[in-house]
C-alpha cells in the first residue's frame, strides 16, 4: 500500500466516533460497516432511536440488523422514516407490459425485481436465473438527478450451504486514498451516469423519445450530513467524463474503477443470515452482490429512500 493510502486509512481509523446510548454497535471492519443490536424494526421507532440509527448510518455507511421479522409494510415504514421511497424507473414499462399482456416482457422485468408494488424491488435468484440484481460494483440509480440516499435490503431465504454475501466499498476512503495530485485533478470534473446498459441488457427496451435516463454529476461530491468528500463514479453506471477526450475519459475511469474494486482495504463483506436487514448509505458506498450460490435460491426484497439528496461538490 502506498503512503497516501496508509495516511488516509490511519486518519480514518483514528477519527472520533459518536457515542450511542440506545443501540449497541459492533463494527464489521475498522474502515466500513457495523452490526446494530438492541433494535426491533417491526416496532415503532422513537425520534431518539431514529436519531441514533441515522447517526450510525452516516458514521459506518453500512449497518446490519439481524433477526428481524418484517412485513412489507413494516419494511417500507422503516424506510419512510428517512424520506420518500424510491420507485424503480423501469416500473412504468413493467405496468405497460402487464396492461398489454406481454408475457415475455413481464418475465424480463420480473427478473430484475419489478413488482406491482412501486416501492418494493423483489430480490430472488434460483436455478432459472440468467443474472441477479446487484451483480457487479455499482451505486444505485446514479443516472437520476436525485439518486436514492439509501437502500434497505431484507433477505429472508438463503442457500443452505452459505454464499450470497454482499460486498460494500467506502467512497469516502476511495477519495482519501488517492494522491493529492489526483484529488486536485478530479476537482471540477463531472461524469455522465447512464442507465443504457440496464435498459439494453436486462429490459431490452428503448425508452420513449425524450427519456434518456442519464444524469451528469461531479466526480468529487460532499456528503450532505458529514460534509466529507467522496469519489462519485461507479463501474455499473458511469459512462464518460465530458471534459476529456474519449480515450482520456476511458483511461481515467478505468483507473478509478480499479481503485474502488481492487483496494480491499476499502471493503467490507456482509454475510447474510435469514431475516437480516442491511441498510447502506447509497450516497457514500458502492456494493456488489456475490452470485456464488447458483443454482441455489436467495430471496428477499429491497426498499430505497430518496431523501432529497442531489450530488454536489
Amino acid at each position: 500500500m502506498d503512503n497516501f493510502a496508509l495516511a488516509a486509512i490511519r486518519a480514518w481509523n483514528q477519527r472520533q466516533r459518536p457515542q450511542f446510548r440506545l443501540i449497541d454497535v459492533k463494527p464489521i471492519n475498522p474502515t466500513l460497516g457495523a452490526e446494530i443490536f438492541g433494535v426491533d424494526l417491526s416496532q415503532d421507532i422513537s425520534p431518539e432511536l431514529f436519531a441514533e440509527i441515522n447517526a450510525a448510518l452516516v458514521e459506518y455507511q453500512v449497518i446490519v440488523f439481524r433477526d428481524q421479522h418484517l412485513s412489507p409494510e413494516r419494511h417500507k415504514a422503516f424506510g419512510r422514516l428517512f424520506g420518500k421511497l424510491h420507485s424503480h424507473p423501469g416500473h412504468s414499462y413493467y405496468m405497460k407490459a402487464k396492461a398489454d399482456g406481454d408475457q415475455e416482457a413481464i418475465t424480463r422485468y420480473k427478473q430484475i425485481g419489478l413488482t406491482d408494488d412501486t416501492e418494493i424491488l423483489a430480490i430472488a435468484a434460483d436455478e432459472t436465473s440468467k443474472n441477479v440484481a446487484g451483480e457487479g460494483w455499482h451505486t444505485d440509480a446514479t443516472f437520476e438527478a436525485e439518486p436514492p440516499m439509501g437502500s434497505l435490503l431484507y433477505i429472508t431465504e438463503l442457500p443452505g450451504e452459505g454464499g450470497g454475501a454482499t460486498l460494500f466499498m467506502n467512497s469516502h476512503l476511495a477519495y482519501e486514498t488517492l494522491s493529492d495530485s489526483m484529488k486536485g485533478y478530479l476537482e471540477g470534473l463531472t461524469a455522465v451516469h447512464s442507465a443504457a446498459g440496464l435498459y439494453n441488457k436486462f429490459l431490452r427496451i428503448t425508452p420513449p423519445a425524450g427519456v434518456t435516463h442519464e444524469c451528469e454529476h461531479p466526480i468529487v461530491v460532499r456528503h450532505p450530513v458529514s460534509g466529507r468528500k467522496m469519489l462519485y463514479v461507479n463501474f455499473g453506471l458511469t459512462s464518460h467524463i465530458p471534459q476529456l477526450a474519449p480515450h482520456e475519459s476511458d483511461a481515467l475511469l478505468q483507473m478509478l474503477f480499479r481503485h474502488c474494486q481492487t483496494m480491499v482495504e476499502l471493503h467490507c463483506r456482509v454475510q447474510w443470515t435469514p431475516n437480516t436487514l442491511t441498510f447502506w448509505d447509497n450516497r457514500a458506498t458502492q456494493h456488489h452482490a456475490v452470485w456464488d450460490y447458483f443454482p441455489n435460491k436467495r430471496v428477499g426484497q429491497r426498499v430505497s429512500v430518496l431523501g432529497g439528496w442531489r450530488p454536489s461538490a
